[in-house]
């Protein structure tokens, strides 16, 4: 029985999302339509009243269209504004069909009915309303409503007085006027106000409105953006993760960002790193420790996802925990390849490494030279300077990388990371390569700078003198770039591709024009590497957009908007630690953004 109450739970929520589309479509319409609007002008003249959310308004579209998206989502604070507003609504209209004048119109029985139909859906479905908003920012919100609605009245009544054709109206009426085409740009008959207006003066009343609406649904609907970020007990503990299943991720030591969150299974002996971005709760890898205890931590991560309404995506992770992501409800689609070069099958032999010999011979003989230690090696001012040198070669003031950088360079924690300089003949340093680690014997690039005045093939240069000493640091594998859609470019390419991966081949060698796709591909395939898969994971299809933009924002690819600081508080480093770019620590910019190469 309660599976069966269950089931009808959903159906009417789904019914309420159905209905507030079906709102946005007329209020579309009727702003489009002049016919439409000529309709709804007879209506207006009688005594008439159209569904909850119908007011032939262009400010109900977005209105409408929002709430379906807080309803689909089950927000709780979706759940109590309509029902606040639609269930008083409904009860007025069943009073005014008492009297004869309202009850001989059918189309106010249709429009009583279906505002009816609206809110049982909400009572019968309240029990699926359990996803959190976070702080509602009421304080914020009625400011914004009522210092919105004053300019909106304010801009309209000055354009009302420029424009209007009937002489001698006060500004209380003009006022008036504006504040009704807030909500609607349908007739105002049955009104006291006499103002004539020309109709793009009323459209611009309305489109300002719009913005305003948007602007107050955002500060009340939007998703919590998650503030518990790492915090020192967290480090600890990842640490020690880290030390016993280190081996078995390479993205594993990107977990320890300081600017993600983390969530532990019931156990303790698994968690999931992750970032709140846009409302997508965005998890980098694989979960860090005992594979046996994955899945408690990912199905705390989920329903965390469900309380806050996040959506929940994987970027970067393997196939082993990408199925175990599977199992959970979630769908695959493979990114890409990460580039795995094994110190013991490395070698400058062949012909197939003759390009790479030949860059190596040419550095060599400009009287280039590469040094090799780890962090806690090198002497602190020494460091200072590596520092300020990278901070000079950084390409540009965006801050980059999530999923595969640390986001800090020579922070005293990261002692055990290795950093690769390059010198030049007079003894200057004209490049560096830092990696973390990966388990004991491992390593994986963080972030690679250049000086662009250099001669090309540095960085090919340090990764081949890394790889040939590699004992100098206990390491037998290394970790390069990650190659977006390497299959399509490697199989495109052979004879006897199909019309549609050659399509999807150019389709991309396009846009690598613009972001380096091909070129990372390339770069890292001269090393013989091994192609280790990643996938992206998601829940639904129609959230992909939304996820790549949660992903390129968390990258440093696009920039986030200004506007979201007005309403919420920026990530902050937790207190104790210093944040990354200060007593010694540099951000990691551009990490994994350029190809391993000239």
């Amino acid at each position: 029985m309660s599976g069966a109450r269950a089931a009808w739970r959903g159906r009417a929520a789904s019914a309420a999302v159905w209905y507030l589309r079906l709102m946005a479509l007329l209020n579309l319409v009727a702003v489009a339509s002049v016919p439409f609007r000529e309709e709804v002008r007879e209506h207006r003249a009688s005594e008439y009243f159209t569904p909850y959310l119908a007011t032939a308004g262009l400010v109900a579209v977005p209105l409408s269209l929002f709430l379906a998206v807080a309803i689909r989502r089950r927000k709780r604070a979706a759940w109590v504004f309509n029902i606040l507003l639609a269930g008083p609504l409904f009860v007025l209209y069943v009073l005014l069909m008492t009297q004869e004048a309202y009850r001989q119109h059918a189309f106010n029985w249709f429009s009583t009915a279906l505002t009816g139909v609206f809110v049982l859906a909400l009572v019968i479905g309240r029990g699926e309303f359990r996803a959190r908003s976070g702080a509602w920012h009421r304080g914020l919100a009625a400011v914004l409503l009522l210092a919105g609605l004053a300019v909106a009245g304010l801009v309209g009544a000055l354009l009302v007085s420029a424009t209007a054709t009937e002489p001698g109206t006060s500004f209380t009426d003009r006022f008036s006027y504006a504040l009704l085409r807030v909500v609607t740009l349908g007739p105002l008959s049955g009104t006291s106000v006499t103002v004539h207006a020309p109709r793009w003066v009323d459209v611009v009343i309305n489109v300002l409105a719009t913005v305003l609406f948007l602007l107050l649904l955002y500060a009340c609907f939007r998703a919590p953006r998650g503030r518990e970020l790492l915090t020192a007990e967290d480090e600890r503990r990842l640490r020690d993760l880290l030390d016993r299943y280190g081996e078995r991720d390479s993205l594993g030591y990107f977990a320890l960002r300081r600017d993600k969150a983390v969530i532990w299974s019931p156990s303790g002996k698994a968690a999931i790193a992750y970032r709140v971005v846009g409302g997508v709760t965005l998890a980098s890898g694989d979960p860090l420790g005992d594979p046996e205890a994955w899945p408690g931590a990912i199905e705390q991560w989920l329903r965390e996802a469900r309380e806050y309404a996040w959506v929940p995506a994987v970027v970067g992770a393997s196939e082993e925990a990408g199925t175990i992501y599977t199992r959970h409800g979630l769908d695959a689609l493979e990114l890409g390849d990460e580039a795995i070069v094994e110190r013991g099958a490395f070698t400058l032999d062949g012909r197939a490494m003759r390009g790479v010999r030949q860059a190596r011979h040419r550095v060599l003989r400009a009287g280039y030279t590469v040094r090799v230690r780890r962090h806690e090696e090198i002497p602190q001012e020494e460091m200072v300077a590596l520092l300020d040198r990278a901070d000079h070669w950084r390409d540009s003031e965006t801050e980059r990388g999530f999923s595969m950088a640390l986001g800090r360079l020579g922070d005293p924690a990261d002692g055990r990371c290795v950093m690769v300089e390059c010198h030049d003949r007079e003894g200057e340093p004209r490049a560096l390569l830092s990696f973390v680690p990966w388990g004991r014997r491992g390593l994986s690039l963080d972030l690679m700078r250049r000086d662009r005045d250099a001669d090309n093939g540095l960085i090919e240069f340090m990764v081949v003198e890394l790889l040939l000493r590699a004992d100098e640091v206990d390491v037998d594998r290394v970790s390069l770039n990650f190659a977006m859609f390497r299959s399509v470019f490697e199989r495109g390419a052979r004879i006897g591709a199909g019309p549609v991966l050659r399509l999807w081949r150019s389709v991309l060698t396009f846009f690598s024009q613009w972001w380096q796709i091909e070129s990372l591909y390339r770069a890292n395939a001269k090393y013989r590497p091994v192609w280790e898969p990643r996938y992206l994971l998601f829940e639904k299809t129609s959230e992909l957009p939304r996820i790549g933009l949660a992903s390129a924002r968390a990258e440093g690819f696009v920039a986030a908007p200004s506007l979201p600081s007005l309403f919420g508080r920026r990530h902050r480093q937790p207190p104790g630690r210093p944040p990354a770019g200060t007593s010694g620590a540099a951000p990691a910019r551009d990490a994994r953004a350029r190809p391993v190469g000239p």
